[in-house]
């Protein structure tokens, strides 16, 4: 009783409750994915558009860090927006200090360690949101994942949101690191098609890529969606 009052406070079984509930706000975002490929990395997500009234273009759920390094989210999408403008300021500060771009992993530990502040001091709560943050650095492509508890990981393909499990399932089968950024981004609106209600469609899609020959953080447009859609009919 009352052990999730208070963010600092270990229940008998030693959990912090307020810190699960976050998790479980991710779990009920809409669907974020995220893949390194051959030749560079992509990243794919539901808009989940409720309101016909909503201008489909006006929603974001792909942002841009740096050139190089993109990130998608799943949760609470204004504390996701206060995270990824403190990356974006970490990576003008670095190219602005040092004349070169930041890598991938700094980012994502500077993102992690104030989640984990916010897990263990008063008059906070734990940031309600999981990023995917995918990057080129110099050894090639890359991609983290961190929840509201500031643990991250890097992997080779994530999911994260209301069809989590769905499509990670769906990863486990068809995904394969020879795979280039046209097929796992074909494979990505298969498993959203699949898993997502049956109001799925170009409008909820919001899709970039960046190539390892580039390092260019690119949008896909709507029109590609709609092509790709069309040939996953067939």
């Amino acid at each position: 009783m009352g052990y999730d009052r208070a963010i600092t406070m270990f229940s008998p079984d030693g959990r912090l409750l307020q810190v699960e509930y976050a998790k479980k706000t991710v779990r009920q975002g809409s669907t974020a994915i995220a893949m390194t490929c051959k030749d560079g990395v992509l990243l794919v997500s539901d808009k989940r558009i409720v309101d016909v009234l909503v201008v489909p273009e006006s929603v974001e759920k792909i942002w841009q860090v740096d050139d190089h390094i993109g990130v998608t989210a799943a949760g609470i999408l204004s504390d996701a927006r206060v995270l990824i403008e403190r990356a974006q300021l970490r990576a003008q500060q670095h190219q602005v200090t040092y004349d070169g771009p930041i890598d991938v992993a700094s980012i994502v530990k500077d993102i992690a360690n104030l989640k984990q502040l916010t897990t263990q001091s008063g008059g906070y709560r734990p940031f309600g949101v999981a990023l995917l943050i995918a990057g080129i650095d110099i050894d090639g492509p890359k991609l983290y994942e961190t929840d509201p508890t500031g643990i991250y990981f890097r992997y080779k393909a994530s999911v994260i949101g209301e069809g989590e499990v769905e499509v990670e399932n769906i990863l486990h089968k068809e995904y394969k690191e020879s795979m280039t950024v046209e097929e796992c981004f074909e494979l990505a609106l298969s498993a959203l098609k699949r898993v997502v209600d049956k109001g799925f469609n170009a409008n909820r899609v919001d899709a970039a890529y960046i190539l390892t020959s580039e390092k260019k953080f690119t949008k896909i447009s709507r029109a590609k969606v709609e092509q790709v859609l069309k040939q996953l009919k067939k």
